[in-house]
């Protein structure tokens, strides 16, 4: 496997993640760690306001750890720096699929767009305890993005405030999760998808020099269903604008909106017996 696309699987994994995970009740009640596999299947939009897709069956480690600190689980892999009853802080991960441009039409001749790795503080408050396993939590996320391709690059910086709303059934049997949000992205993170530089532009695209501020705005689906102990299906739907993009000027802001969506199945073939609050089990509760 080269690098392109081993840094796209673990994109897609840490994509995924975020869609897959399930809680129920307390997490000291449950095991601190567990290990599996995983299958998905997604679609998404080859970059924001793009014409052409990107298409991806992937088969990828399922690993929990609810460690103090480390941690992955529904959030991604992350490294809690603080938590109390109303917030925490951490520091995380998040990822983005490749595009080859010579599938892109109105990106034909330009260099490729690689695996983008996401990594940075987040602070995320509970806002309200709405009972009956319902609440609602607002994500500070600040993000710098590293590029891989041909080596690691910097593409700058993103901040997507998300306001969300989760609830579960009895012992996590289902989750659903719907939020919404925006992405603002610096100069760079704009530049490395809406900018044309002179030498890559043609009568149907100009050369374009792109602006900081808005990239999209989204609003997500996000749910699961346990089959039995070990089997859980998940699935995901995301719904992007990009009409008040920085960069709507660009000819590489195509379209004004774009779908993401994605299901899959989580098997689980080896929990710990300790607990995620530090005691042990002979029968581990299963999540």
């Amino acid at each position: 496997m080269t690098l392109h696309s081993k840094a796209a699987a673990c994109a897609a994994c840490l994509l995924l993640s975020s869609a897959a995970g399930a809680q129920s009740g307390p997490e000291r009640d449950l095991p601190l760690w567990e290990i599996g596999l995983g299958a998905a299947a997604l679609s998404t939009p080859s970059y924001p306001a793009s014409s052409a897709r990107e298409h991806r069956v992937l088969a990828f480690p399922n690993i929990v750890y609810r460690g103090e600190i480390l941690r992955a689980d529904r959030s991604g892999i992350n490294a809690r720096l603080f938590r109390s009853d109303r917030a925490e802080l951490d520091v995380g991960f998040a990822g983005a699929l490749p595009s080859d441009s010579d599938e892109v039409e109105e990106r034909a001749g330009m260099p490729d767009l690689g695996p983008l790795l996401e990594f940075g503080p987040r602070l995320k408050l509970r806002l309200a305890d709405l009972g009956n396993r319902r609440r609602l939590r607002l994500e500070l996320p600040l993000r710098a993005v590293i590029e891989a391709r041909g080596g690691l690059h910097s593409r700058g910086y993103t901040f997507e405030p998300r306001l969300a709303y989760e609830m579960a059934g009895e012992r996590g049997l289902w989750t659903l999760e719907t939020n919404l949000s925006v992405v603002l992205g610096d100069r760079r993170i704009n530049r490395h998808f809406y900018e044309v530089a002179p030498q890559y532009a043609t009568a149907a695209r100009p050369a374009y020099a792109a602006d900081s501020g808005l990239l999209l705005t989204r609003l997500g689906l996000f749910g699961s269903r346990r089959i039995d102990e070990d089997v859980r299906l998940f699935g995901y739907l995301r719904v992007e604008s990009y009409r008040g993009g920085a960069n709507r000027d660009s000819p590489l802001h195509v379209k004004d909106n774009g779908v993401s969506g994605g299901v899959g199945v989580m098997w689980t073939f080896k929990r710990s017996s300790r607990r995620a609050g530090g005691g042990e089990t002979v029968d581990p509760l299963v999540q």
